[in-house]
């Protein structure tokens, strides 16, 4: 020890610790301001002007029933879903080989995967549908699944948390006898929960909120989604506010349920990626 006193911290830094706490308030408030307003205006009856009405959840009834949610919902759960174990199946194959196989043109072959990260899907629409057109796929659901069901961002994602996995595991399995499936469905996919998570959420709340496909792929009524429900449920009743905020709020709720159970796995997912290229 050299005997010297620490350096007092000035006094100014302890004026000023209460801005970050008021300043995070702050971008809290902005953030939920609009979103306070859409639920506390779903539970307002329509006749406000009337001083004896109370909040109810007459809006949110009569909103799935006049916009026939119970079959936007099936067909928004069942495409998801299926794009979902798709992108999951493929991005896992395709991350593992990138991140450990060596074999000729794998960095060419990782330099496309995130070229396709910054050309937009509206870019890719008319060849696609052409496609989709050839293969008789339009108004099916198909159309809905097949243009999304591999990735580049879930490749990216995958390559990256496997090398972040010490390969002395994948040693140790291959002295065991296992081979390359094995190695990836036993050693790799179950320690790469967090990223699979990841995945699953970013490409699940996606496909929920994805507008673009089921109004250019698809005409058919019974293949409606939820958000092209809910942008018919909004032409129709524009001037009902408190109807179409509850509306909203039905093809909500999911997401927000979905993203409050796996937040922690997919902050660990994203925390992890990050870590070695």
């Amino acid at each position: 020890m050299n005997g010297r006193s620490p350096t007092p911290t000035p006094s100014w830094v302890f004026r000023l610790s209460w801005l970050n706490p008021v300043l995070l308030l702050i971008g809290v408030a902005l953030v939920l301001s609009p979103l306070i307003v859409v639920l506390v205006t779903s539970f307002t009856p329509a006749a406000i002007a009337d001083s004896t009405a109370t909040w109810t959840l007459e809006n949110y009834r009569l909103a799935w029933e006049r916009g026939n949610f119970w079959l936007a919902f099936a067909n928004s759960t069942l495409v998801a879903i299926a794009v979902t174990a798709i992108q999951i199946f493929t991005s896992a194959l395709a991350g593992y080989a990138l991140a450990r196989l060596q074999f000729p043109g794998r960095q060419t072959i990782l330099l496309i995967v995130l070229a396709t990260l910054v050309i937009p899907f509206q870019l890719l629409v008319i060849p696609i549908f052409l496609v989709l057109k050839w293969g008789h796929l339009i108004n099916t659901y198909g159309a809905l699944i097949l243009p999304t069901a591999v990735n580049g961002f879930g490749i990216f994602l995958m390559r990256q948390f496997f090398q972040t996995i010490p390969i002395e595991l994948e040693e140790a399995a291959t002295l065991d006898g296992a081979n390359r499936w094995q190695i990836l469905w036993r050693v790799m996919l179950p320690l790469s929960r967090p990223a699979l998570v990841t995945l699953f959420l970013f490409t699940f709340i996606g496909e929920w909120n994805d507008l673009f496909k089921p109004l250019v792929f698809t005409t058919r009524p019974e293949l409606r989604t939820v958000q092209l429900a809910l942008a018919e449920f909004q032409e129709q009743f524009t001037n009902d506010w408190s109807l179409l905020m509850a509306a909203v709020i039905i093809a909500t709720i999911p997401v927000v349920v979905l993203f409050l159970f796996g937040q922690r796995q997919f902050i660990r997912g994203i925390a992890a990626t990050g870590i070695k290229n």
